[in-house]
């Protein structure tokens, strides 16, 4: 999967789920059913993802970004 769903957890760091798509959902789906109720997400490429996780902590997106959908 090329995909990643992205989301502001509750710490104000920025969370990456990596959706399993042997399930049969599709990643809008998997996200709507991941991502927390009521937060929003957007779905990169994993290319848009750091691949150094040395300060992963430090990691933000701004709220305007997160423009698929949201948690339900």
């Amino acid at each position: 999967m090329e995909k990643r769903i992205i989301y502001k957890n509750a710490d104000g760091g920025v969370s990456v789920v990596i959706p399993a798509l042997a399930g049969g959902l599709t990643v809008n789906e998997i996200a709507d059913k991941d991502v927390p109720t009521g937060l929003l997400y957007k779905i990169v490429d994993v290319s848009e993802i750091p691949t150094d996780r040395t300060d992963r902590e430090l990691w933000t997106v701004d709220d305007v970004d997160l423009t698929d959908g949201v948690g339900t």
